[in-house]
């Protein structure tokens, strides 16, 4: 049994094509897990296009797959309308809300297709589309265990956990962990010290095999920002040594950061889970990259 990752859309906040930032990519946020055959999909900003131009050519008829929304900022949605798959008639998807009853995720996907912004009706989509829950936020999902997590963001945001045979992928994108430290001595406490991140986010983490996670900011850019919603990278690299995570996939790059940008802000990643004498693999989340991981 693997678990295979497939990064369709790494960028924060809009959309950013060009020369400066075509190596890590310019698509908003849209990543796919698969396990077994079964396709869990989470968010679905503009690299949702081009995953589902690679399920029309590649993935098993019908296609089926289940899509998880960590909030519904256009960043995360705008590609849905552009989501080839769901025109189809046969193929399935299920919408999961975070809780018993939450069909809201589902509610915003079409009102975003009103013709106002759209000229196809969400009414109108030939694709089956259903909506689900996970109950209490701990749900078995085709095999896959699911868990949720309420995260700091404004309007909120759900990060989500996929587990199966001791493999684990946590999704935590837009959540400004710097907000919720633990740590009321910060500003004056040596900046190379593992911050106070809270508890029942790291036992939430704790063991993942790969964590994928906001890291927009900056140290130095943080402070202008505070409030946005967004972490310092050094801040989740903290969040996955403290969880004892085997991988991390810096994500959500800021839509001003070119590819150089990204490369210095990784490598300052890097030496800080080394600085901790960790065994943490720290890597900046690409459009186009596939990993598979092994129980």
């Amino acid at each position: 049994m693997a678990f295979f990752v497939r990064f369709w859309g790494v960028r924060g906040s809009i959309p950013t094509p060009g020369p400066q930032t075509h190596r890590y990519g310019g698509n908003t946020s849209c990543v796919e897990v698969e396990v077994d055959e079964v396709r869990y999909i989470c968010d679905a900003g503009s690299g949702i296009r081009e995953l589902g131009i690679e399920l029309m050519a590649t993935a098993p008829k019908p296609v089926r797959a289940h899509l998880f929304f960590s909030h519904m900022h256009w960043d995360h949605i705008q590609g849905f309308p552009f989501f080839s798959p769901v025109y189809v008639p046969n193929n399935h998807f299920t919408i999961w809300g975070p809780k018993t009853a939450d069909r809201r995720f589902a509610r915003l996907l079409g009102g975003q297709m009103k013709s106002s912004y759209f000229p196809v009706d969400f009414r109108d989509l030939g694709g089956t589309i259903h909506a689900d829950d996970l109950g209490s936020g701990d749900r078995e999902v085709d095999g896959v265990r699911v868990r949720v997590f309420h995260q700091h963001h404004p309007g909120v945001s759900f990060a989500y956990r996929f587990e199966k045979d001791g493999v684990s992928v946590v999704y935590a994108t837009d959540s400004e962990i710097d907000l919720d430290l633990d740590d009321a001595e910060l500003p004056t406490r040596d900046p190379a010290a593992l911050r106070g991140v809270p508890e029942d986010l790291v036992a939430f983490c704790r063991g993942a095999t790969l964590i994928i996670a906001d890291g927009q900011y900056t140290d130095e850019e943080y402070p202008r920002f505070v409030g946005w919603g967004h972490a310092r990278a050094t801040t989740v690299v903290d969040l996955a040594v403290l969880a004892g995570a085997e991988r991390l996939a810096v994500f959500h790059h800021d839509p001003m950061h070119s590819d150089a940008e990204i490369d210095d802000l990784i490598r300052v990643c890097q030496q800080r889970a080394r600085a901790h004498r960790s065994e943490l693999q720290v890597f900046g989340a690409r459009e186009g990259f596939e990993l598979r991981l092994d129980a």
